[in-house]
């Protein structure tokens, strides 16, 4: 029985020992597993593009800007988080030093990925997008239980909910739909690897949860009730 319960993707976000009590302020501990957390994050996204069987709707978009701009994909990635972030300011949502973090190195670790690591052939490819997505996961995983703050996109989709009452996987799902319309239509690869990337990435991070509580438990201390409007992710 408890090897099945082991077997669980995590529907909690566990209390760790590096949890940061403050958004803005962060132990050297909680700072490395945050950077570590985003830097696995990026690299999976950059593997996914790399892999070239379809990425993220949001990176999706961010390759159709890259296409048709004279920016690479990593600053593009960039610029689209800056630009959603600009879009709580009306929401009156609170970004944290995980905010900021989660703008600059995803980018900068997609953008290193995708000229460092060569493009596979054949059934490697594949293997890649799973490996792709189990790193999102696992990165989520870490980032989340630093509580440090939401990333750009998921505060703009509970700050829509907070202010309009709507379902906030209601909101994810309108919004990820329109921004992979969007990257489509400027050119942003689809395929296979976005489809496994919607299927499989809830599982991800659940799992990218479970081990980040087992590595950061502490004796005797609780897990936290999954707050589903602050981390939409889980319901992937």
């Amino acid at each position: 029985m408890q090897a099945r319960a082991w077997l669980r993707p995590s529907r909690t976000v566990p209390i760790t020992t590096w949890r940061s009590a403050s958004r803005w302020t962060s132990r050297p501990r909680t700072l490395a597993i945050l950077i570590t957390g985003l830097v696995l994050f990026g690299t999976g996204d950059g593997l996914l593009v790399v892999a070239g069987h379809g990425v993220s709707p949001w990176t999706v978009l961010a390759e159709g800007l890259a296409l048709r701009l004279p920016i690479t994909i990593g600053v593009a990635t960039f610029v689209v988080s800056s630009l959603v972030l600009l879009l709580w300011i009306p929401l009156r949502q609170r970004p944290g030093l995980g905010t900021i973090a989660n703008i600059i190195l995803i980018a900068a670790a997609l953008e290193a990925t995708v000229r460092v690591v060569p493009q596979p052939h054949g059934w490697f490819s594949f293997a890649l997008v799973l490996v792709a997505i189990a790193l999102i996961g696992l990165g989520s995983g870490l980032y989340l239980t630093c509580n440090l703050g939401p990333g750009p996109r998921d505060g703009w989709m509970t700050g829509i909910h907070h202010r309009t009452g709507w379902p906030v996987a209601r909101v994810r799902l309108a919004i990820e739909v329109v921004v992979l319309a969007i990257g489509w239509l400027l050119g942003g690869t689809v395929g296979l690897g976005t489809v496994a990337f919607a299927l499989l990435i809830g599982p991800a991070v659940g799992f990218g949860l479970l081990l980040a509580g087992w590595i950061g438990r502490s004796p005797g201390q609780p897990t936290a009730e999954v707050d589903e409007e602050e981390f939409p992710e889980l319901d992937a």
